[in-house]
């Protein structure tokens, strides 16, 4: 500048680029990102379901514990009667003190399972505190109400398609895992290909603002860029890509293979608890009432404590294992229900991925939702 002079200058530009993506390696890529993304989705849904399971099995173990608890002390009072009886014999010579002695061992041993019982019901308490993010026995004041345990469907569809297990979120974790393995496969093959880049520029320049846009002069190019030798670098990661794909597609098929055997070992545990279910009814019926004939007959003095006692063991023995088939019962379809993804719809329209397809960078096609 010269004295008392000032000139101004000014001058705008931008540049601009943009790789084409001629041979998808992009879209492979996003198509992986969005399977990996899907799959931390599924994976989370299996944690929630394996949890809710959690609870509900726990909350029919604390069931059940509270139903043998019920069944115990019942039958403690009737042992109780029993050895009264049995004392009152004594007193008048009908019999010896063996009959008394008998009646009260009986007792103890009955008496001796209730703190087991009850362990039961507190450790399952706790539990059930513990998975729903309380402490241990938070609930145990909204339980201690006995209930009965909680009984499904008389019926559950046993012709289940194999599609159906792939909606578990398991299988669905591993089908997206797969498909971010293939496409992973595109974007290493991408590499080893040319890249094409346009790229621009703009520019103005004027002595005054005004002028900017009098002016402008802007250009616009190309480059293509080839890599001529990395030492097999770029076909190594294409192979390492193809085996982690072989990886996943293995994973897949264990999942889905792991899905049909849980829900049959479901369905065969829940045919199994159901048929002993129905046959510990009838046994503790007739048990109950062998047992009271017992009580009558030895009261008359038509009986021996050793027939009394056997009668008492043998409904205690039926009424009980009637508890565990209930319980066993109710796990079972709780099992079930999380062999299935956490339930089923039977109208709902399977997915129809097809896996690792001839021809690689192919992804699997996103599943139906």
């Amino acid at each position: 500048t010269n004295a008392g002079i000032v000139n101004e200058n000014y001058a705008l530009s931008g540049d601009v680029s943009y790789t084409a993506d001629i041979f998808g390696g992009v879209r492979r890529g996003v198509e992986a990102s969005r399977g990996s993304y899907a799959a931390s989705g599924y994976d989370l849904a299996q944690v929630q379901a394996t949890i809710a399971s959690e609870v509900v099995r726990n909350y029919v173990l604390l069931r059940a514990a509270q139903s043998s608890v019920a069944i115990a002390r019942g039958s403690l009072a009737i042992q109780q009667d029993n050895l009264e009886i049995a004392g009152f014999r004594v007193q008048a010579g009908l019999v010896s003190s063996l009959d008394a002695e008998q009646a009260r061992a009986q007792r103890a041993q009955t008496a001796a399972n209730v703190p087991t019982l009850e362990q039961q019901f507190e450790q399952a308490s706790n539990r059930i505190g513990v998975l729903t993010g309380q402490a241990p026995g938070a609930l145990k004041g909204q339980l201690v109400t006995a209930a009965p345990i909680p009984k499904g469907p008389d019926a559950v569809p046993v012709g289940l398609p194999a599609d159906i297990i792939r909606l578990r979120p398991d299988v669905r974790a591993a089908e997206r895992t797969l498909a971010a393995a293939t496409a992973q496969i595109g974007v290493a093959k991408a590499q080893l290909l040319p890249q094409l880049t346009l790229a621009g520029s703009i520019n103005t320049n004027a002595s005054s603002i005004n002028a900017l846009t009098d002016i402008i002069t802007g250009r616009v190019f190309g480059q293509l860029a080839q890599t001529i030798f990395d030492a097999g670098r770029g076909r190594s990661v294409v192979r390492a890509r193809r085996a982690q794909a072989e990886e996943a597609f293995a994973a897949y098929k264990a999942a889905v293979l792991g899905a049909l055997e849980d829900v049959e070992n479901a369905l065969t545990a829940l045919a199994t608890a159901q048929a002993r279910q129905r046959e510990l009814a009838v046994a503790a019926e007739a048990s109950d009432n062998a047992a009271t004939l017992a009580r009558s007959q030895y009261r008359a003095g038509l009986t021996d404590i050793t027939t009394l006692n056997n009668t008492e063991a043998a409904l205690l023995s039926a009424q009980s294992g009637l508890v565990n088939a209930r319980s066993d019962a109710a796990q079972a379809l709780v099992q079930l229900y999380l062999a299935l993804g956490g339930g089923w719809n039977a109208e709902a329209a399977p997915p129809t991925a097809e896996p690792l397809r001839q021809g690689d960078g192919q992804p699997a096609p996103p599943l139906t939702q």
